[in-house]
């Protein structure tokens, strides 16, 4: 249960400006999870968010960048544990997921940062990936399933 709060959590941070922890609390009611400020405040920090600024003296929260290439355990788990099945058809890889699971997927793939992706666009159950060559599409499965399997 908790890695698919955090997972949510991730998507409701990429896809609204929240500012507070009631805010990310309500939100996560909405999406189903019976969860309180103090549980909240305990996945903010485990997952290390900050709040960063926006314009006319607002702030919301986001997730830290890594310093290093290295990618947050919690996001491996997300992938790990979300992914169903993966394919792909020339310079297109096609992600099956967990229902629901889609943009947690997608978050967790894009602070990878592999750079033969040149976009990402997640749905409830599927990611769809563009990469740059042909060649490179089954290079990447085969280094996803990788990280799956380890």
């Amino acid at each position: 249960m908790k890695v698919s709060r955090h997972a949510k959590i991730l998507e409701l941070i990429e896809k609204y400006d929240i500012e507070t922890q009631d805010e990310l609390a309500s939100k996560l009611r909405d999406e189903g999870f019976d969860v309180t400020q103090a549980t909240v405040s305990r996945d903010i920090r485990e997952m290390r968010l900050t709040k960063i600024s926006l314009e006319k003296g607002k702030q919301k929260y986001a997730a830290m960048a890594n310093s290093d290439s290295e990618i947050s355990d919690k996001l491996i788990r997300v992938f790990k544990e979300a992914v169903v099945k993966m394919d792909y058809a020339g310079n297109m890889v096609v992600i099956k997921t967990l229902e629901g699971m889609g943009m947690a997927v997608c978050v967790a793939l894009d602070n990878m940062q592999n750079s033969e992706i040149l976009g990402t666009i997640a749905g409830d159950d599927t990611v769809f990936c563009v990469i740059r060559g042909n060649h490179q599409a089954a290079e990447l499965i085969e280094r996803l399933y990788r990280i799956i399997h380890s």
